[in-house]
């Protein structure tokens, strides 16, 4: 019998084996332990493969809001070799659509409340639908059966990020750099068996899948997953259920702080909470620690597992805005223009090599190609590096705006909006906002006759998702450009904020 802990559903197993009875995952009122979520996975993972006909190497996607189904499926498929494509449901089925056809997914999981969007997204005779509520546990009410082998190397998950070309691309992670980004982790929050994380970030986001739950389930702590944020619900899932650790985008933290209850709940057990994203407002992280709760800064990208560089909680008060020091299982470079490594204080671009990193982008070699140079993947984050070895966030080389822990690339909103009559020339950039963190603003320039505000503003309707969509606009008679005609994006924002250009 091969090794169950070659694969990461062996996590699962060696719990079971040590520790049956521990909680293993809690949602919606109910609970597995180690044990019954591993013979729920076996069940399934059998299901998959002698009922669906679903083999090594085969996309299954998963589409609705967080579940325990969707947590067992990320298991299944490791068990048997399935490549999983967790699809981001706030996206519109247009976008979907190409992800699907991308990935050419076999089978789509969906969740009820998506059942009408779930057809319009596929080809029915290329990828079957199945209702992950009232179909999948028929499925999987027999006895497990033989499966097809697997191994660490399998690809395991295709998690697709928008593209700076108006097209996301699939970044695909093995088993293998899932197992090393739990290994940092571990050392990033300190995980035990005696840990109980809250997770209420999207399982389409690698954030919500690595940052937190996965290790979690690897050091054998206990899982808590919402189907979405709540603040109310969070609140007091961290002041009365045993919470020791959770994870959260900056616009969550901001509204929990916001919240009436935030004031006065008495968080007995939380020992930290970490946040993810390239620049946390300060005032943030400050107003976290001030409850005496370490906020601690973790930086990545869906490319890297994403754990990268983090804080540890024993420095985040003393070090904050810092995005930390390399993980413990990676390596940082922080590169000039030329290839050569900076200097201390000196501002160059981030680059990480690592275990954890993606393995290629699916179907899509010359984007890996232009990413990746010698096993060191190219983040486009700029950052410096000080004398005590912390890294500080500076910008982004990338032409990303980062919207509520969103990703928006203007290159998607311009592609639609350069098609608009009347649209002469047409660029997107962000601007600062106290609830998003930024907010994509459309700056273009028009016939005398063109195009209304909301015109532009509702252009994108329908095409991309709701929080990709742009907030303002802006007319001018022209776009900054460079002497090779190429648009400045610096001057571009500054035409938003108001500054003057220099």
């Amino acid at each position: 019998m091969r090794n169950r802990k070659q694969t990461i559903d062996g996590w699962l197993s060696t719990h079971a084996a040590h520790q049956p009875d521990k909680i293993a995952l809690r949602f919606e009122g109910q609970s597995w332990s180690y044990r019954a979520l591993d013979e729920w996975v076996s069940r399934l993972a059998s299901a998959l493969h002698n009922d669906l006909d679903l083999t090594r190497g085969d996309r299954i996607a998963f589409y609705g809001h967080n579940s325990a189904t969707e947590v067992a499926l990320f298991f299944a498929a490791a068990k048997i070799g399935l490549i999983m494509v967790p699809l981001n449901w706030r996206l519109v089925p247009e976008e979907l659509r190409y992800i699907v056809g991308n990935a050419d997914v076999k089978v789509l999981f969906y969740g009820p409340e998506f059942a009408e969007d779930a057809l319009s997204i596929i080809d029915p005779e290329q990828t079957r639908s199945i209702n992950a509520d009232s179909e999948l546990p028929a499925l999987a009410d027999g006895p497990a059966k033989p499966v097809t082998t697997a191994a660490l190397a399998d690809p395991y998950l295709i998690v697709y990020t928008s593209g700076t070309t108006g097209r996301p691309k699939g970044a695909v992670l093995t088993q293998e750099a899932v197992f090393w980004n739990a290994l940092t982790s571990l050392h990033a929050h300190d995980f035990t068996a005696q840990d109980h994380t809250l997770n209420m970030l999207p399982l389409f986001h690698v954030g919500g899948i690595n940052i937190q739950m996965m290790p979690c389930f690897f050091a054998g702590g206990t899982v808590t997953l919402h189907a979405a944020f709540d603040p109310d619900a969070t609140i007091k899932a961290l002041e009365n259920e045993g919470i020791t650790v959770a994870v959260a985008v900056p616009t969550i933290m901001r509204a929990l702080i916001g919240n009436p209850a935030w004031a006065d709940a008495k968080f007995s057990t939380l020992r930290m909470i970490s946040t993810g994203s390239t620049d946390v407002p300060v005032d943030i992280l400050k107003a976290v620690n001030a409850r005496g709760i370490p906020a601690v800064q973790i930086y990545g990208a869906t490319e890297t597992g994403p754990v990268s560089t983090y804080q540890r909680a024993a420095e985040a008060a003393q070090t904050i805005g810092s995005i930390g020091r390399p993980g413990a299982h990676t390596q940082i470079r922080v590169v000039r223009p030329d290839g050569s490594d900076c200097e201390t204080d000196e501002p160059g671009e981030i680059w990480v090599k690592g275990a954890n990193n993606f393995a290629y982008y699916w179907q899509d070699p010359k984007a890996t190609a232009e990413a990746v140079e010698d096993g060191w993947f190219k983040t486009g984050d700029v950052a410096r590096r000080d004398s005590d070895g912390l890294l500080w966030f500076v910008s982004r080389l990338k032409h990303v705006i980062i919207s509520g822990g969103e990703n928006v690339y203007p290159a998607e909103l311009e592609r639609i909006l350069s098609t608009v009559p009347g649209v002469k020339d047409v660029a997107v950039v962000g601007r600062a906002d106290d609830r998003w963190g930024e907010v994509p603003v459309v700056v273009a320039v028009t016939e005398d006759d063109g195009p209304s505000r909301e015109t532009l503003l509702t252009a994108c309707d329908g095409k991309i998702a709701r929080f990709k969509r742009p907030k303002d606009v802006v007319v001018v008679d022209a776009l900054p450009k460079n002497a090779l005609g190429k648009i400045v994006v610096d001057d571009v924002r500054k035409l938003v904020t108001g500054e003057t250009q220099s």
